[in-house]
C-alpha cells in the first residue's frame, strides 16, 4: 500500500506560525484623538486574578462594572466600565478584559501606563509578577489571536478589516455578510467536495488489487463535473465581491482641451480639476474616488496627450504619467472632442493616440470612446465621428447629459451585474486562488477521463487545488502572507 499523508494535509497548521502569541497584550482599540467614549482592550491567558488585583473587585463575566479607574497610589485617573470576558468565549478566544473610560487621549494613555505597571506588581501569593510579558499589541493582533485560536477563519479575519474601511453602505453590507461566514461556507462546500473526490482517488491508489471500481461506482465523473459548476458559480459571485471592495481604476485620456477635466469634475458632482481653454493646463494626475451603484470608481484624469514642438519639460512629465496612469487601469475613456472634427491635424492626432492605446492596453481592458461637447456640435453639419461604433458615448461634460449613460457603461465595462443580492465582499486574492482551483479541478477532470493511466496525476491535481482552496480560509497559510494582511489592520483591533 502507497503511503499516504491525506488525513495531515488538511490539518490546521497555523497555530505554530508565532512564537510569540501566548504573551499578554494590550492597546488603546478607539480611534487616536478626543473621543465621548475611549476602549483600552487587554488580552491574554489566565488574565482573572491581575483584572480584579487591578480593579480592586471580583469581576463577574461578561457584566459590566461601573467603578473608578485609580493610578498606583489610589489617585482616581476616571470613572468608567470594566468588563471581563474569560475565554474561550471572547473575541480572541483568550480571556479578555475591556475598559470603557472618557475618550481625551490623556486619559486613555495613562490608564494604559497603569496596567503595563500592575502587569510587573509582585502578586503575594506566589512572589511573581501579575502578569509578566505584558506587551504593546501590534497591528491587527488583537483579530490575529482570534484567527489563531478558532474564533474565526482568515476570510473572516479579512472582512473584519474590510468592514472598518468600507467606503459604501453596499461594501458595509457585503462586509458584514462575510464576516457573519457566507463566504467560508460556500469556500467550505467546495472543500467538502474535493476531500470527498480526494478520498475515492487515494481508495483507488491505496486497494489496486480490488476489483471493484471505486471512482465509477461514486460517480466520481459527475461529482467533478457538479464541483465544477458549483467553482464557477462561486468564482464568479467572488469576482463581483472583489470588484465592489477593490473598485475599478478609470483614467481618461485624450488630446488636450478635449474636456477631460470637465468630465472629471461632472462625474464628480464637484470643481476638482482647473478647466481652461488654455491647452496643457492638466499637468498632473488629479484623482477622485466616486460611487456608481455603491461600486467604487477611481476616476483618473491625466495631462494631455500630444506630440510635436511647443512641448515643455512639465508637460511632458505629465504626459509620460498619463501613459503609466493608462498602463495600470481598469478601464480607460478616450475622450473626443465632436468640435474638432472639421480640423485634419486633429483627428489624425486622435488616430495615433487610438492605436497606441490599442497596442498597449493589456487584453481585457476595455477602452470607451466618449464624444464630448455634444451641446456645441449639436447643430453642426457633416461632421461624422471616426471610427465610433453603436456603443460609443456622446455627452456633454458641460451640461451632463450623457453621464448617466457613462456611468452605466462604466459598470458593465467592468463586470459589475446589478441586483446582486447576498453578495458577500471579497478580496483579488480570493479571486486568484479560485482561478487556481478552477485550473487543477479542469486539469483533474482530463486526468480523469484518461481512467487509470493517469491516476496519480488526478490524485495531485485534487491536492493542489485543496491546497488553493485553503489558502482563502487560511488551513494553510504562509508566514508572510498572514503578516501582511494583519498587518493592515488598526493597532487594538
Amino acid at each position: 500500500m502507497r503511503p499516504c499523508c491525506f488525513e495531515t494535509e488538511i490539518l490546521p497548521s497555523h497555530r505554530l506560525m508565532l512564537s510569540r502569541h501566548q504573551d499578554p497584550i494590550i492597546a488603546i482599540a478607539t480611534a487616536s484623538g478626543r473621543g465621548a467614549v475611549g476602549i483600552l482592550r487587554v488580552s491574554g491567558p489566565q488574565l482573572k486574578d491581575w483584572a480584579e488585583f487591578l480593579c480592586g473587585k471580583s469581576l463577574k463575566a461578561r457584566q459590566a462594572h461601573y467603578l473608578p479607574l485609580n493610578d498606583a497610589a489610589g489617585e482616581s485617573i476616571d470613572q468608567g466600565l470594566a468588563l471581563f470576558f474569560p475565554g474561550p468565549h471572547s473575541y480572541t478566544g483568550e480571556d479578555v478584559l475591556e475598559f470603557q473610560a472618557h475618550g481625551g487621549p490623556v486619559v486613555l494613555q495613562l490608564l494604559l501606563a497603569r496596567c503595563l505597571e500592575a502587569a510587573k506588581e509582585i502578586e503575594p501569593s506566589s512572589g511573581a509578577a501579575y502578569l509578566p510579558g505584558l506587551r504593546l499589541a501590534e497591528p491587527g493582533e488583537f483579530t490575529q489571536r482570534a484567527f489563531l485560536n478558532d474564533k474565526i477563519d482568515l476570510a473572516q479575519a479579512e472582512a473584519i478589516a474590510d468592514l472598518i474601511d468600507a467606503s459604501t453602505a453596499a461594501a458595509a453590507r457585503s462586509a458584514s455578510r462575510s464576516l457573519a461566514g457566507d463566504f467560508s461556507k460556500e469556500i467550505h462546500t467546495l472543500r467538502d467536495g474535493l476531500v470527498h473526490l480526494r478520498m475515492l482517488v487515494e481508495a483507488t491508489l491505496d486497494f489496486p488489487e480490488e476489483e471493484i471500481d471505486f471512482l465509477k461506482k461514486a460517480d466520481a465523473q459527475g461529482q467533478i463535473e457538479r464541483l465544477q459548476t458549483q467553482l464557477e458559480e462561486v468564482l464568479a459571485r467572488t469576482q463581483q465581491g472583489a470588484l465592489l471592495r477593490e473598485g475599478i481604476k478609470v483614467v481618461i485620456a485624450g488630446q488636450p482641451n478635449a474636456g477631460k477635466s470637465s468630465l472629471l469634475n461632472a462625474l464628480a458632482g464637484a470643481e476638482l480639476a482647473i478647466v481652461t481653454p488654455i491647452a496643457g493646463t492638466t499637468r498632473d494626475v488629479v484623482q477622485q474616488t466616486i460611487q456608481i451603484q455603491g461600486v467604487p470608481v477611481h476616476v483618473i484624469d491625466t495631462a494631455g496627450l500630444r506630440e510635436g514642438e511647443g512641448i515643455d519639460e512639465v508637460e511632458l512629465i505629465g504626459i509620460q504619467r498619463a501613459w503609466a496612469q493608462i498602463a495600470a487601469a481598469d478601464a480607460v475613456l478616450f475622450l473626443h472632442d465632436l468640435t474638432r472634427l472639421h480640423l485634419p491635424t486633429y483627428v489624425h492626432a486622435d488616430a495615433q493616440i487610438q492605436a497606441s492605446l490599442t497596442a498597449q492596453l493589456p487584453t481585457g481592458v476595455p477602452l470607451l470612446n466618449v464624444w464630448n461637447k455634444s451641446d456645441l456640435a449639436s447643430h453642426d453639419t457633416g461632421l461624422t465621428p471616426h471610427h465610433s461604433t453603436a456603443h460609443d458615448i456622446h455627452l456633454s461634460a458641460k451640461t451632463g447629459v450623457g453621464i448617466d449613460l457613462l456611468r452605466a457603461q462604466l459598470l458593465e465595462a467592468a463586470g459589475w451585474q446589478p441586483a446582486n443580492e447576498g453578495l458577500y465582499l471579497a478580496r483579488e486574492r480570493h479571486v486568484q486562488a479560485l482561478k487556481r482551483v478552477k485550473s487543477h479541478v479542469a486539469s483533474a477532470d482530463e486526468h480523469l477521463r484518461a481512467q487509470a493511466q493517469s491516476l496519480d496525476l488526478l490524485a495531485e491535481e485534487l491536492r493542489l487545488a485543496q491546497t488553493a482552496l485553503n489558502d482563502i480560509t487560511g488551513e494553510f497559510s504562509a508566514d508572510d502572507l498572514l503578516g501582511v494582511i494583519f498587518s493592515s489592520f488598526c493597532i487594538g483591533k
